[in-house]
C-alpha cells in the first residue's frame, strides 16, 4: 500500500508538471522563436504571483524585435506595481525609432505617474496644438482691458511639445492655458491704447512667448498664435458711469444728512422759542402782583396807575397798527 500510495503521489505530480508544461509550452515556443527567451520555470512564476505571463512575454518580443533589451524581471515588476506593460513597451519602440532618449525605468515612473506615456512621445514628436482657453471649461474668449478702458477679446493657440526630461513632476495643460491666459491679459493689460494691440497682435505673441511660460511644466511651448481677436465693451467707461452714479447717491446722502440735522435743529429753536416765550408769560403774569404790592405798601398812587394803564394801551394800539402781537400782561 505505501508503494502504491508513492506511485499515485509521484504520478499526481507528474500530471501536474505535464499540464503546467502543455499551458505555457506555446508561449516559451513562441518566445524561444522571437530570439526573447524566457524559462519555462519563470513562466510558471509568473502565473503563481497572478502576472499574465502572455502580456510579459509578448511585450518581451516586441521590445527584442526592435533592439531593446529590456528583461523580463523588469516587465514583471511594473506589471505587479500596476502599470501597463503594453503601452510602456509601445512607448519605448516609439522613441527608439524616434531616437528619443528613454530608458526603461524613466518610461514606467511616467506610467505609474498617471501620465500617458505613449501620448507623451507621440507629442513629443508630433507637437500638440492647445487651445486657449479651454473651450470645454464653458469660457470661449480671454476678457482683457488695455490702459484706455476698451475690452479686448482673445482667443489663442498654443504649439506644445511634451518634454520627456520633466513629464514626472511636470505641470499639466492646465498650467500652460492658465499661464498663456495670464500672459494675455498682463500684455494687454499694459498697452496704452486697444487700437496698439490690434495694429500689432503678434506683440501679444512675442511678449507672451518670451516669458518663459513653459518652465517647470512637462511641455516645451514652440510657438503661441492669436487666433481671433475682437472688440469688446467700453469699461473704462462704464466704470466711470458707476463711479459717478456712486458719487451722487453718496452725495445725496450726505445732503440729505445735513437736511435732516438742520430740520433737527430748526425744531430744536421752535423748543426754545416757546420755551422763552413761556417764560414772558410768567413775568407779565408777576406784573400785576406787583402792581398789588406797590399799591399796598403806598409806592404806586392811583394818577401813577393811570398813567401806566394808558403807556400800555398807547403800546397795544402801536402793535396792533405795526402788525404785532399785542401784549398779554398788564
Amino acid at each position: 500500500m505505501l508503494y502504491i500510495a508513492l506511485y499515485a503521489a509521484i504520478g499526481i505530480v507528474s500530471l501536474g508538471f505535464l499540464f503546467l508544461f502543455l499551458k505555457f509550452f506555446g508561449l516559451w515556443f513562441r518566445a524561444l522563436l522571437s530570439g526573447a527567451p524566457v524559462g519555462m520555470g519563470k513562466l510558471i512564476g509568473m502565473w503563481l504571483r497572478h502576472v499574465r505571463p502572455a502580456v510579459i512575454v509578448d511585450a518581451r518580443i516586441m521590445l527584442t524585435k526592435a533592439g531593446i533589451a529590456v528583461e523580463s524581471d523588469m516587465l514583471e515588476t511594473h506589471f505587479l506595481a500596476g502599470g501597463n506593460v503594453p503601452k510602456v513597451s509601445q512607448a519605448l519602440v516609439a522613441a527608439n525609432k524616434a531616437s528619443i532618449p528613454l530608458p526603461f525605468q524613466r518610461a514606467a515612473a511616467i506610467d505609474l505617474a498617471g501620465r500617458d506615456v505613449l501620448e507623451a512621445v507621440r507629442t513629443s514628436v508630433n507637437p500638440k496644438v492647445i487651445d486657449c482657453p479651454d473651450s470645454s471649461k464653458g469660457k470661449f474668449t480671454i476678457d482683457a482691458v488695455a490702459k484706455d478702458g476698451i475690452q479686448l477679446q482673445v482667443k489663442a493657440r498654443v504649439t506644445v511639445r511634451a518634454n520627456i526630461e520633466r513629464l514626472v513632476g511636470g505641470a499639466t495643460e492646465e498650467t500652460i492655458i492658465a499661464r498663456v491666459g495670464e500672459g494675455i491679459v498682463t500684455t494687454i493689460g499694459s498697452s496704452e491704447s486697444y487700437k496698439a494691440v490690434l495694429e500689432n497682435p503678434d506683440q501679444i505673441s512675442k511678449r507672451v512667448l518670451g516669458k518663459g511660460l513653459d518652465a517647470g511644466t512637462a511641455f516645451e511651448i514652440l510657438s503661441i498664435d492669436i487666433a481671433d481677436i475682437d472688440v469688446g465693451a467700453n469699461v473704462g467707461a462704464k466704470l466711470q458711469a458707476d463711479q459717478a452714479e456712486a458719487d451722487m447717491r453718496r452725495f445725496q446722502a450726505e445732503a440729505e444728512k445735513r437736511r435732516a440735522a438742520a430740520r433737527a435743529k430748526e425744531q430744536e429753536m421752535l423748543a426754545l422759542v416757546q420755551e422763552n416765550r413761556a417764560k414772558v408769560v410768567l413775568a407779565e403774569a408777576e406784573i400785576p402782583l406787583a402792581i398789588s404790592e406797590a399799591f399796598r405798601s403806598g409806592q404806586l398812587g392811583v394818577m401813577d396807575y393811570y398813567r401806566l394803564t394808558n403807556l400800555q394801551a398807547d403800546t397795544q394800539m402801536r402793535n396792533s397798527i405795526g402788525g404785532e402781537p399785542p401784549a398779554t400782561g398788564k
